[in-house]
């Protein structure tokens, strides 16, 4: 039997269209693998759930468009994205996992996902945020962040500065006292943030798993994701 983390990994699927079809990068599974685990696609059966938390040792939520709880939003503000099966499913397994605190690990929306279970606030269109903030919808467009001291992440990454691609319609506005942010991009918008309580709870805005085939210093946070569900 191999010693090798098993890591539970969300499927995504094709909102965009139908909803019909499981629809996402190899990337995510590219990126755990080369860490050093065993990543599985999980399906959205809400029976599963339990069995996923029990006998996996860290969940990866992965990127995705569907709207969220209108409470997760900034007054008077609803989510612009189509409905999906996969939010109830999503929901109780980051519960799960952060229950036993077991590692996770939220990319894109699996970022909000995090900061909304924990009493966070989101904007439904980043750019309606002022004149300020830049384009972050562009797919192949790289920008910088600023990765704050002493967090989790400056830990992992080791520098104060990493080049991140960015497609968001959405970000995370205002923070929890359970929240930590431990990124931004140059137009303030939060890009990082982390769980304290929890002993790897990490979510980054940007879709690290892209760069899964290259050398890029952010692939770290993989490593680290990988070595702490190796200690669950």
């Amino acid at each position: 039997m191999s010693s090798k983390p098993r890591i539970a990994v969300i499927m995504d699927e094709n909102t965009s269209v139908d909803g019909t079809r499981y629809d996402m990068t190899k990337n995510y599974f590219v990126a755990v693998q080369r860490a050093g685990g065993m990543p599985f696609g999980i399906p959205y059966f809400m029976d599963m759930v339990e069995t996923v938390v029990g006998e996996f040792d860290g969940f990866v939520n992965v990127g995705g468009r569907f709207a969220f709880p209108d409470e997760w939003f900034l007054d008077g503000q609803i989510s612009k994205a189509p409905p999906s099966e996969r939010l109830d499913v999503e929901l109780a397994l980051m519960r799960g996992f952060l229950e036993r605190d077991k590692p996770v690990l939220g990319i894109c929306n699996g970022m909000q996902v995090l900061a909304g279970l924990h009493g966070c606030r989101l904007s439904p269109d980043v750019r309606a945020m002022g004149p300020h903030i830049m384009e972050h919808d562009k797919r192949g467009h790289e920008h910088p962040v600023t990765i704050r001291q002493n967090t989790l992440l400056s830990r992992i990454v080791g520098q104060r500065k990493l080049s991140v691609n960015t497609f968001h319609r959405e970000a995370v506005v205002a923070l929890s006292d359970h929240v930590m942010a431990s990124a931004y991009a140059e137009d303030g918008v939060v890009e990082a943030i982390e769980i304290p309580s929890r002993r790897f709870a990490l979510g980054v805005q940007w879709h690290q798993e892209l760069f899964a085939r290259q050398d890029h210093p952010g692939n770290a946070i993989f490593n680290a994701f990988v070595q702490a569900a190796a200690q669950a």
